[in-house]
């Protein structure tokens, strides 16, 4: 198990074969965690039976930021998962946001595979092994779904639920990809293509623009119906009004970019070459 504070560089990884040799293929689940302690014990018992799950198929690293924590989120994550095979642990000096703390994940792994998971394990990280396996051959990120209707929602509270519910409406009139739901954090991305965005947001608003600027660049975007549930542990870091700011800003930027996609990419039109007698 390694340790250290927030210094990761950015590389790029090439697409790995489905079996190299022997050895399985590489996957690799990050979880952001800012004022976690509560909820940390529990998410090593949830990460450790996804890793059985996934291992089955995967070689299974594990990747756990602790985004500035204020508690003894940090302290508490060593103590846990020192000796935990395949995992790293990684320290922001300050809180950057959840959008940062997943792209720090998806940088510092060294498989093409990355999945991103809540610290709160709202999504049932065993629920990783259905989503994996979608992320075949020209597939660029797949995401967790509740909002799907073979997707469920249990105990959510009903301001949350509103929130994303409007977001991912409003997201589906703009973008390209006709998705159910783009606010979660749930997903198995292809970390090539991640690294490759121009991304600007750095909290909750940033993973619907993970999702967009996929979506603008051509890139290939599927959803895996899941499972959504209440917490267990602590208490929610969402600040609603400043998310939803966030998601109207969000949106006009991405109609504009659209707009002038479909500008940029429409025919030109040409005379008709005159015929000489």
């Amino acid at each position: 198990m390694r340790t250290e504070r927030e210094s990761c560089r950015t590389t790029t990884t090439a697409v790995e074969p489905a079996v190299v040799g022997m050895r399985k293929l590489g996957v690799t689940i990050a979880a952001p965690c800012f004022n976690e302690e509560p909820a940390l014990r529990y998410l090593r018992k949830r990460l450790r039976t996804a890793k059985q799950v996934l291992g089955k198929n995967y070689e299974v690293h594990l990747i756990l930021v602790d985004d500035g924590s204020t508690d003894s989120t940090w302290r508490t994550m060593v103590e846990l998962f020192r000796d935990e095979p395949n995992c790293t642990l990684l320290q922001h000096p300050t809180n950057l946001g959840v959008a940062a703390t997943i792209l720090t994940g998806i940088r510092k792994a060294e498989t093409e595979i990355v999945c991103s998971i809540d610290c709160d394990c709202t999504y049932d990280p065993c629920e990783l092994g259905k989503l994996v396996p979608m992320l075949t051959s020209g597939v660029d990120l797949v995401t967790g779904s509740p909002y799907h209707p073979l997707g469920r929602v249990l105990g959510v509270p009903r301001w949350r639920l509103a929130l994303s519910k409007t977001a991912s409406s409003l997201y589906r009139r703009v973008l390209r990809h006709k998705l159910y739901t783009y606010t979660s954090c749930f997903r198995v991305y292809r970390r090539s293509a991640i690294l490759s965005l121009d991304l600007r947001e750095n909290g909750f608003t940033g993973i619907a623009e993970l999702i967009g600027k996929l979506d603008l660049q051509g890139f290939t975007i599927v959803e895996c119906p899941t499972s959504l549930e209440a917490r267990v542990q602590g208490a929610s870091k969402m600040k609603i009004g400043r998310v939803l700011v966030g998601h109207l800003y969000l949106l006009s930027r991405l109609l504009a970019a659209r707009a002038k996609k479909l500008f940029d990419d429409r025919p030109t039109e040409t005379e008709p070459v005159k015929s000489e007698e």
